[in-house]
């Protein structure tokens, strides 16, 4: 059983820009461990602020009440018992001690010797141990150390192995390993230290920290240091989301991770660090069950020929197949069967071909604009459609609200409503809503609203707006292409209210 530290709270917040308030830290450590069940957080850094203390009050708070207190760690400093005192008064009881691993920092930075340094660490030991304080010990810079002062580093851990310290955490503080050095320095101190347990850190500066991780387990490391969405100073650290396919598949490992979590974990602290998630990160990225080319689409539909272990639902997610110019008719067929819409052979060939040109001029096709293809490519007319939108008016004047004044039809019926808003959109939307509450309809909730133009930037591109609505617990996508950017957003909007009709 391999042990998963989260350092999102302390090591990832040292992002560039990212800054977690005390009640998000609360959220993420709650996460952490009662969704994703991490064996242990490190939550910040004693000492930094009075904001920082709050905040790790607060969990420490939460986390004595739900019995699980012992996996909260906070790093601390040799300071003569300042980081401990810090570390009590929040109510925390594990102290990740950052001592020196290389004697390069230890004799430039510091500015002792080994024999001192190892003096010091054991007065700190001696505080904590008065305090009911557990102590892991980090040895900062271990990687430099193992390459350049390999003596200074079992002289180190042979001075404090019967000391008390609970784990000897050793970091890639620079991300500078390759995975050889990385199992050849593992082994090293697994094997001239059998009775201690270890923890990895990586970094991923070469970006080598994932596969560093497969190595270090190899060589009997117990514990792996990670982040969620690989958050971290400079090339961040390796991410959670990969380190629990490499543990599970490649090396065959149990954890305590609950993987069907690590996409709603992941999400969330997307939208409290502001830093997105790459559409084709392993596991967790936007595109990464989604098959684009119709080979593939087809091989799926005989036997599955283009799975892996890395099955969509064990990760609380879906296969999803790409419309656009590389769709072949299987693609088609998969969202089609999804939707529950039956072609014959000619129909089908007709969409196929309309889907490959709009994916020719670069348009994203959704499965949720398949409907409306259809419709046109067959020729239906629009009068098939539920609702319509048959006048509206946007006015934007110099210090005024914008305004909205709309027309719809809905089942042989008009209504009319006039809104303001803080855009012409926004007024658009509560004119609207006022016409779904007077008839007594649930009216969706908009989740994400982007809006993208053709590079180059000319003054006449089209402009696309990508909606993301909730309805009645169903996410779903419905897009808008027009000369104007309200324009586009309303025809988004209009394709939105139809499909939930229609449902």
């Amino acid at each position: 059983m391999i042990e998963i530290v989260d350092t999102t709270l302390r090591d990832g917040e040292q992002t560039s820009g990212v800054s977690f308030s005390a009640k998000e830290k609360l959220s993420v450590a709650r996460l952490l461990i009662e969704e994703l069940h991490v064996d242990r957080i490190e939550v910040a850094s004693a000492r930094v602020s009075e904001g920082e203390f709050e905040g790790v009050k607060n969990i420490a708070s939460w986390a004595t009440e739900k019995g699980c207190i012992d996996k909260v760690e906070v790093l601390g400093f040799i300071d003569g018992g300042i980081s401990l005192e810090w570390i009590k008064r929040a109510g925390c009881k594990v102290l990740n001690l950052l001592a020196k691993g290389s004697l390069n920092h230890l004799t430039h930075q510091l500015k002792r010797t080994p024999e001192q340094h190892v003096a010091d660490i054991k007065k700190e030991l001696e505080s904590a141990s008065k305090l009911g304080i557990t102590v892991n010990l980090y040895l900062e810079d271990w990687s430099n150390g193992m390459l350049h002062s390999p003596d200074y580093v079992l002289f180190l851990v042979k001075n404090l192995a019967d000391s008390g310290i609970k784990r000897f955490m050793l970091p890639d503080t620079l991300g500078i390993l390759n995975p050889s050095q990385t199992h050849e320095f593992c082994k090293k101190m697994v094997d001239e230290f059998p009775a201690l347990h270890f923890d990895f850190h990586p970094h991923n500066d070469y970006d080598l920290a994932a596969a560093n991780v497969f190595y270090a387990v190899q060589a009997g490391i117990q514990g792996i240091h990670t982040t969620i969405n690989g958050l971290g100073e400079r090339a961040g650290n390796v991410p959670v989301s990969s380190v629990l396919a490499i543990l599970h598949d490649q090396l065959h490992v149990k954890t305590s991770l609950k993987e069907d979590k690590i996409t709603s974990v992941s999400k969330i602290v997307e939208s409290y660090s502001g830093i997105r998630i790459s559409p084709n990160k392993p596991v967790i990225g936007d595109n990464v069950f989604t098959q684009v080319a119709g080979i593939h689409a087809d091989g799926d539909n005989k036997r599955n020929l283009y799975y892996n272990d890395l099955l969509p639902e064990r990760f609380g997610r879906t296969r999803e197949y790409a419309l656009g110019k590389s769709s072949g008719k299987a693609n088609i067929k998969k969202n089609l069967e999804a939707m529950g819409i039956v072609l014959d052979d000619e129909s089908l060939k007709k969409v196929t071909a309309r889907i490959i040109e709009l994916g020719d001029k670069k348009e994203i096709v959704s499965q949720e604009d398949l409907p409306y293809i259809i419709s046109d490519v067959l020729g239906y007319d629009n009068k098939d459609q539920g609702i319509h939108l048959l006048n509206y008016s946007l006015t934007s004047s110099h210090g005024l609200y914008p305004t909205a004044t709309l027309k719809i039809e809905l089942k042989n019926q008009i209504y009319q409503e006039t809104a303001w808003g803080n855009g012409q959109y926004d007024a658009f939307m509560k004119a609207l809503r006022k016409i779904y509450k007077n008839l007594d309809k649930e009216f969706p909730v908009l989740v994400n609203y982007s809006v993208t133009i053709p590079p180059g930037g000319r003054t006449d591109a089209f402009v696309q707006t990508i909606i993301s609505w909730k309805h009645k617990d169903k996410l779903f996508r419905t897009t808008g292409l027009a000369g104007d950017q309200t324009e586009a957003a309303i025809i988004a909007t209009m394709k939105m209210l139809n499909i939930i009709q229609e449902k």
